[in-house]
């Protein structure tokens, strides 16, 4: 065998043995994006092979929470893609305020400067105290993150920028305070979320949402697995509400497709459509 197809067996063996082991299922990722983080979490553990790797996570639980942290991709920020954020403001806001109360999930939250983002946009449209936000990923490290809601404050101009960008226009400093060198989101746009840890490969789905938001997290998964995740968001979308995906995404060659109208096709923003037996309002 030549060394890449060793080396694509060794990786398959420690996914296998990551399942096996521990109950998380990467074998449908992206092979690209999985071969990378591999080899980038050689050079961070000082791993000569791929079978050493597996053999630490085989044996050591701490070092396999390390891993998985090295395999989840982190690069969010406040308000990303400010015309998102700008499009839920101005058009999917207002539908969701017809609702006395309203279901968000936010699917692969990372660190959560995206929730609390959404956040902020329902509060200024005053739904907030009338949501709940659920919000989710697979590594507890980013999900603590996001629950502490603590963020370095070399950042906050650049989020003030993208707020502002979105269409806002109150005073951003109301929804943080800074102590040091970090700014800690304020407590008022914590009291309805709820953190919680939820692998998109094998886990069920969330009921009757009014909205969900997976952004630029599909693009890791391979097509199976896109499938997969894509008709858990639609089973978990009550008729006559919200998909928002990532720019390089959408549902167009999925199995689910037809459930869906392109509500803003540009910003991949969908909508499912609404059942002739929903009274639900439109």
């Amino acid at each position: 065998m030549e060394k890449k197809d060793v080396e694509n067996l060794e990786i398959d063996l420690m996914l296998e043995a990551i399942v096996q082991r521990y109950g998380y299922d990467f074998r449908n990722y992206s092979k690209a994006s999985i071969e990378r983080r591999v080899k980038q979490a050689k050079v961070k553990f000082g791993c000569k092979e791929i079978t050493d790797l597996t053999c630490q996570l085989l044996h050591n639980p701490s070092f396999f929470q390390e891993l998985v942290s090295n395999f989840s991709i982190t690069v969010t920020e406040m308000f990303r893609d400010p015309h998102v954020y700008r499009s839920l403001r101005e058009k999917v806001i207002p539908y969701l305020a017809t609702y006395p109360f309203i279901k968000v999930w936010h699917a692969g939250c990372s660190t959560g400067e995206e929730v609390y983002s959404l956040a902020i946009l329902l509060h200024e449209a005053d739904l907030l105290r009338r949501t709940t936000i659920y919000a989710t990923d697979f590594n507890e490290t980013a999900l603590n993150t996001a629950r502490d809601g603590i963020y370095p404050i070399e950042q906050i101009k650049e989020y003030i920028e993208n707020y502002k960008s979105s269409g806002g226009t109150e005073s951003f400093a109301q929804y943080y305070h800074a102590e040091y060198d970090e700014v800690i989101m304020s407590h008022f746009l914590k009291k309805n979320m709820t953190f919680a840890r939820h692998n998109l490969a094998t886990d069920q789905v969330f009921g009757e949402m009014h909205l969900i938001l997976c952004r630029n997290v599909l693009i890791y998964f391979n097509k199976k697995l896109q499938e997969r995740v894509l008709k858990l968001f639609n089973n978990s979308l009550a008729h006559n509400s919200f998909l928002c995906l990532g720019s390089k995404e959408t549902i167009r060659f999925s199995e689910v497709k037809d459930q869906f109208t392109e509500f803003d096709k540009e910003l991949k923003i969908f909508r499912k459509k609404i059942s002739p037996y929903d009274t639900q309002r439109i």
